[in-house]
């Protein structure tokens, strides 16, 4: 199609101001709704739809089908329309919300992603897919330029042109992204998106591709038979899944809600590891702190006897009742309850002195977590805070409508704001962003969240100095 211009009006309404990013087979524009008076994103194919009428009427009813798929990490359609460029053609455009954040090809341009932070990406993507793939329809082009990471996470664009399975292939698509069976027509189907997926997760792990070939032409001249290259330096499972991804034979592919499952649970067996690891560390210092606590109980008898005081000085009587400082080391990784809890957690109130004797907070910086000299009965305040929110989420009350996904995103948030070093306060306040934005999704009730906000003030309170 020809080239459109800053400046250049769709359909009378959407006036181009920039691009922002170019596809395999689209551009995105930012633009201004001059109907609405918003900005917005607008794509616009880069194929053309002169095929015929018939073709045009699909892709129309494909749009609005995608602009009835709501999901919470798939971009909102706001409008679908054609316009007929310079030369006569005719190409589809699609009009979306305007987000701010970067793409992940953008992230990936940096080097690999560590593979949790990989797989936390994939798997909200694999859920979008999955519940598109249940509505009957195909993305077709699941690349890296087509996730917006946003700072309430990835955001799938281009369901607005998406295919309903079972239509034959139109050659949409990003070259390294295509999985083989599309070069010899194969109609739509999943498991194209799921070698795409596979195709993404590949180049998150290691910053490039699988295979050079970038154009269509490099592809069907390749005629790959050897098996998919192997992600290295990564969980088994999650190397293994990435190449039962990218299978030749789309029948051995998993589903999208396979890999959805693998990835979750993979992602919970890696959380649950780490909550062991701190709760042996944990229990090794609780042992030590026990330690000093039974020699500084010792009989008075026991004890070697005190200097006497130098000549000419006096000595200061002890004031009755008075005992040593002493304080509990309490880090926010050894609070975590629920799910996530250390087996170990609850050791180290017990192996701390009475909080009376507290001599007064101190706040020391750790290499990768917070790290808050608190009393004991601070220890158990701020344990008990965190013990409120997953109590919360797990009661039948204002929150037992939550579904399981929304919960397990939520824990895993809560971990790692408390496991992040530095001031609590912005993992706090970008938390309670994520619950409103779920209560705006539909997915949290307004009660749900007042109260989760609440069990979160209680935490910050517990964790900040005092």
């Amino acid at each position: 199609m020809s080239r459109l211009d800053p400046g250049d009006v769709l359909a009378r309404r959407y006036l181009l101001l920039d691009p922002l990013a170019r596809g395999g087979m689209s551009v995105i524009w930012r633009a201004f709704d001059q109907s609405l008076h918003r900005l917005v994103a607008v794509k616009v194919l880069t194929a053309s739809l002169q095929a015929g009428l018939g073709e045009r009427v699909r892709v129309r009813s494909e749009a609005r089908a995608a602009a009835r798929f709501l999901h919470p990490d798939v971009i909102d359609i706001y409008d679908y329309g054609e316009t007929v460029t310079e030369d006569g053609e005719v190409a589809a455009y699609v009009v979306m919300p305007l987000l701010d954040g970067s793409t992940l090809g953008e992230r990936i341009a940096e080097g690999p992603l560590p593979w949790t932070e990989a797989a936390a990406i994939a798997l909200r993507l694999a859920r979008a897919l999955r519940d598109g793939h249940a509505r009957g329809l195909v993305h077709r082009d699941v690349t890296a330029d087509n996730v917006l990471l946003t700072a309430s996470g990835p955001k799938l664009l281009d369901f607005g042109i998406a295919a309903a399975s079972g239509d034959p292939d139109d050659d949409r698509g990003t070259p390294p992204y295509v999985a083989p069976e599309r070069l010899a027509g194969a109609p739509t189907h999943p498991a194209v998106d799921v070698y795409a997926l596979g195709v993404l997760l590949f180049a998150m792990l290691t910053g490039r591709t699988p295979y050079p070939e970038t154009t269509w032409e490099q592809i069907e001249a390749a005629h790959r038979t050897a098996p998919p290259p192997r992600v290295t330096g990564v969980p088994h499972g999650i190397a293994s899944l990435c190449r039962n991804c990218l299978a030749h034979d789309p029948a051995r592919r998993p589903t999208a809600a396979e890999i959805a499952d693998s990835l979750a649970t993979t992602l919970r067996s890696a959380a649950l590891g780490r909550r062991i690891r701190h709760g042996l560390a944990v229990a090794g210092t609780s042992v030590m702190v026990l330690s000093s606590v039974l020699w500084l109980n010792r009989p008075i008898d026991d004890l070697p006897a005190s200097p006497s005081p130098p000549a000419g000085t006096m000595a200061t009587p002890r004031t009755s009742g008075e005992a040593p400082g002493t304080t509990a080391t309490l880090r926010t990784s050894d609070i975590t309850a629920g799910p996530f809890a250390s087996p170990a957690a609850t050791a180290l109130p017990s192996a701390t002195a009475d909080p009376a004797r507290t001599t007064g907070p101190a706040i020391t910086e750790g290499p990768s977590t917070h790290t808050v000299q608190r009393s004991a009965g601070q220890a158990r305040t701020a344990r008990q805070a965190v013990d409120g929110f997953h109590g919360t989420l797990a009661a039948a009350g204002a929150c037992g409508a939550t579904d399981h996904d929304v919960t397990l995103d939520l824990q895993q948030v809560l971990q790692g704001v408390l496991d992040t070093p530095g001031p609590i306060e912005p993992g706090m306040a970008a938390l309670k962003r994520k619950l409103a934005d779920r209560e705006r999704e539909g997915r949290l009730t307004p009660a749900c969240r007042t109260r989760l906000q609440a069990r979160l003030d209680e935490i910050a309170t517990a964790l900040s100095p005092q």
